[in-house]
């Protein structure tokens, strides 16, 4: 039996995926978790059991920074998504996403993600993911993984790309380093150096090339 811990911050989504998944005979859905904070709590006191750990941990990518903790705390969560959740446990993890972009691929592969579906996935991609990431395998939605070969390597690091992200969503320079948990000087100096890379004319412009190149 393969056990599996489930992560998603909309709890209808959530309960749904773990209905679906525990459908299967050989899927056992052993937690469920709504923000990252309250799963990282929950890893850290079954991790160190191989009878407790999950096999597989399915998580959305985009979660929620609501949380109730100590932000000084090694498991507080604030801010993070699935892929850094990913990057933070010892266990196969599928990432489920409807922002399905070359980048997230690219990210998720580099924190050791096995597996990345879209929310559109049937039941059997799903079952099929989570098998495969058991077996330490990966399974990557094949027009996704299309897209990400044919976007090519992006020349902006991850912090730049990562305050395009927020530069997209609108807002000041110093909302989106408050978000970014970054210095405004220090952030004003990712976006320059984004807006130099992509060839742009300010901010706004070089997010709207770095998407449709894939490199978001």
């Amino acid at each position: 039996m393969i056990t599996v811990a489930l992560l998603d911050d909309e709890t209808l989504v959530a309960n749904s995926l773990a209905t679906l998944i525990s459908l299967e005979d050989d899927i056992d859905v052993v937690h469920v978790a709504y923000s990252a904070h309250e799963f990282l709590t929950w890893w850290s006191t079954v991790s160190d059991n191989p009878e407790t750990r999950p096999d597989v941990v399915v998580t959305d990518l985009q979660l929620s920074s609501d949380h109730k903790g100590d932000s000084n705390s090694d498991v507080d969560g604030a801010g993070m998504d699935g892929v850094a959740v990913a990057a933070r446990i010892d266990a196969g993890v599928v990432v489920v996403t409807s922002h399905a972009r070359p980048g997230v691929v690219k990210r998720a592969l580099a924190a050791g993600v096995l597996g990345v579906l879209p929310k559109t996935s049937s039941a059997e991609d799903f079952a099929a993911a989570i098998r495969a990431a058991h077996a330490g395998k990966r399974h990557i939605d094949p027009e996704l993984a299309a897209a990400t070969i044919a976007a090519g390597d992006s020349p902006l690091t991850e912090r730049e790309a990562e305050v395009l992200l927020l530069a997209g969503r609108g807002g000041s320079i110093d909302a989106i380093a408050e978000a970014a948990h970054l210095a405004p000087g220090t952030t004003r100096n990712y976006v320059s150096s984004a807006i130099a890379k992509t060839g742009a004319a300010n901010r706004f412009e070089a997010y709207t090339i770095a998407l449709e190149r894939g490199w978001l």
